[in-house]
């Protein structure tokens, strides 16, 4: 009787461990969802997930996000974050990401994208992209 309270025990605190571990994971941010290109020199960008990174997303029909919110692509020149990330979807025209990407001219602008297939898939797959220049 004793060796089955102690492996209860044991059993417990293994349990709350994992559960302690898991929840350092990062919360899910509300956003749009796209189909994103898959690039295989993408790298990590953990700075996406953060809660206060500024995401725009291109959805398959054209419509633009900044966050949730839809906009029009001149109103993101006036958006006051450094870094932007934008998220296009793989079948949108790409005349319309040029278009949002002139509209970010002067600001940082990383390209997020699928990650690529030699990444392990784990539980939650940290965002992935290429930083841009856009010329002023």
């Amino acid at each position: 009787m004793k060796s089955l309270i102690e492996v209860c025990v044991v059993g417990s605190i293994l349990i709350c461990a994992v559960g302690a571990q898991e929840s350092t994971q990062p919360a899910l941010r509300k956003g749009v969802s796209v189909q994103m290109p898959v690039a295989d020199h993408a790298v990590e960008m953990r700075a996406a997930d953060a809660q206060q990174a500024t995401v725009v997303a291109i959805t398959a029909d054209g419509k633009v996000f900044a966050g949730t919110e839809p906009t029009e692509p001149s109103a993101l020149s006036k958006l006051s974050a450094g870094t932007v990330y934008v998220k296009a979807d793989s079948r949108v025209p790409f005349q319309k990401v040029l278009t949002v990407l002139d509209a970010l001219r002067g600001k940082s602008v990383v390209l997020l994208t699928a990650p690529p297939k030699n990444v392990e898939r784990t539980k939650i797959v940290p965002p992935y992209g290429m930083e841009v220049t856009v010329s002023r």
